[in-house]
């Protein structure tokens, strides 16, 4: 009980210039929304590994199958949901299709979120 006090205000006191200062930040709504939805994509753990697997350069839908241990249409399903969120791209190569990471931010994502997850 003592702990949740510290997580309250001790008395009921808004500080208008915070307010206006963080308000004037703030983006939109529809922004923030974007934004949850696309920390959902990372928060499962079958997509987390495939976006890793292709740190390494890129891979096609057979070889993410074989790494995964799943299905080509499980591989397939999740990478339509990685494609969808503009996580990965592919590219065709007669009847092989290979994906890779969308770009530098994906990988940007990943970086940071290992190094705050491995801080002692």
């Amino acid at each position: 009980m003592e702990q949740d006090l510290d997580l309250c205000c001790q008395e009921e006191l808004v500080h208008p210039g915070a307010l206006e200062r963080v308000q004037g930040l703030m983006p939109k709504d529809e922004t923030l929304y974007d934004l949850a939805e696309l920390f959902k994509i990372f928060g499962d753990s079958t997509r987390v590994k495939m976006l890793y697997a292709l740190l390494e350069g890129e891979l096609c839908v057979c070889d993410l199958a074989s790494l995964m241990e799943v299905s080509q249409s499980a591989v397939s399903h999740q990478l339509r949901v990685l494609k969808a969120s503009k996580l990965v791209k592919f590219r065709r190569e007669g009847r092989t299709v290979y994906y890779s990471l969308a770009d530098e931010h994906v990988l940007s994502i990943l970086s940071q979120g290992m190094e705050h997850i491995m801080e002692e």
